[in-house]
């Protein structure tokens, strides 16, 4: 098992955002929890009617790394709620809103947004408005200023959430931002409490501190071209997700990453394995679901380098001591409290294999090409339906 070896965040290089949003999560996500325990009065008065309806669809919605956070607490919200909860990115909803909202129920939309200035974000909740004949909205966003914010903040179909200053991650990626919402949507439905914090708090420190530094440092030296995240639950099939974009952007796209599930993987996209390439499965801490996971790690590891097999993982239970990468203190956590640290290992990753690149990890794109805040999306009016309703 990997312990702690050495205290040693990277520094420089245009990196200075970046570092500083990954390491100041724990700090960050402790003022999330007193930001909705102060609000907690004015959100329930906005949150129970709604819930009362028992028709009532939760849709989780953002772009890109937002929409990921959408899919990483969909099951949580969903228990948490006993109310059906999508995950649908702003994109598929701008994209094609009936097929987004098939049906007219009562809906709730929650929307993940760093800036709320991406042309999508506003979009998405007034295309709702026209579909659904009744929809309310609760806007988590890190930007008071934003434009999703500045139009929902005095409509009283609409509750606004909004995350500490730090969170308003100044890097190119997301990262504090990212863990930040999450967590708010979980506190928010109930999914977790306020003390339920510290345990996925007290790992990311150890992370942070250098716990996995060495791990990160061996599986980096291999100078894979290809890396992929595998995860089984639905938190950390979103937990996926979000690690290999994060190590796209970071890159700026020299290094090849893709996620998947531990089972989806063998139906096709098991084709990226070469010699060069790494791979993270997520362990789920559900027994059922684990089983699967610990299956593709064997198989995974009669094909490729034992160090090119990682596992990420509460308990090193049916797991080979080398390559077991340990979370301490969450053996019995949700999927989605593990996602929380978890994401964390993903996000050095990134930042390590960027700035082994020469790359400046707080704007990988110079050129513009890609852009902190989305540009040059077109919205398009919505044209009515023949009867008349659109």
């Amino acid at each position: 098992m990997t312990t702690p070896t050495h205290d040693a965040m990277p520094q420089g290089g245009g990196a200075e955002h970046t570092v500083a949003e990954i390491t100041q999560q724990p700090a960050v996500w402790r003022e999330v929890g007193a930001l909705v325990a102060e609000a907690r009065d004015s959100l329930d008065a906005f949150l129970e009617p709604l819930l009362a309806q028992r028709d009532l669809r939760i849709v989780l919605t953002g772009a890109g790394t937002s929409a990921f956070a959408g899919e990483v607490v969909r099951a949580a919200v969903a228990r948490a709620t006993g109310r059906r909860a999508d995950a649908v990115s702003t994109t598929d909803i701008v994209a094609d809103p009936h097929a987004s909202f098939p049906d007219d129920a009562p809906t709730l939309l929650v929307s993940f947004a760093r800036s709320g200035d991406s042309p999508e974000s506003v979009a998405a909740t007034r295309l709702a408005e026209q579909v659904l004949t009744r929809v309310n909205h609760l806007v988590i966003t890190c930007n008071s200023a934003g434009r999703l914010a500045r139009t929902h903040d005095e409509n009283a179909a609409s509750y606004v959430l909004f995350m500490p200053a730090a969170a308003n991650d100044q890097g190119f990626a997301m990262t504090s931002s990212f863990t930040s919402m999450l967590l708010a949507s979980l506190l928010a439905f109930g999914a977790l409490d306020t003390d339920g914090i510290e345990a996925p708090a007290a790992a990311a420190e150890h992370i942070t501190a250098g716990g996995l530094d060495q791990a990160i440092d061996t599986l980096l030296a291999r100078r894979a071209e290809r890396l992929v995240y595998l995860g089984s639950s639905s938190a950390l099939k979103g937990l996926a997700q979000e690690s290999a974009l994060k190590l796209l952007e970071l890159t700026g796209g020299a290094l090849v990453a893709s996620s998947e599930t531990s089972l989806g993987f063998r139906h096709g996209p098991k084709s990226v394995l070469n010699n060069r390439t790494a791979v993270v499965v997520y362990v789920s801490n559900d027994p059922y679901t684990r089983r699967y996971d610990l299956d593709i790690i064997t198989e995974l590891r009669t094909g490729l380098a034992p160090v090119d097999v990682v596992a990420v993982t509460a308990s090193p239970d049916g797991l080979p001591e080398d390559g077991t990468w340990l979370l301490p203190g969450l053996a019995g956590a949700d999927d989605t409290t593990l996602a929380l640290s978890a994401v964390v290992i993903a996000q050095l990753i990134a930042l390590r294999s960027s700035m082994a690149r020469g790359i400046r990890s707080d704007n990988p794109f110079p050129s513009g090409e890609v852009n902190r805040v989305v540009r040059g999306v077109t919205v398009h009016p919505l044209p009515l339906r023949r009867n008349g309703v659109a």
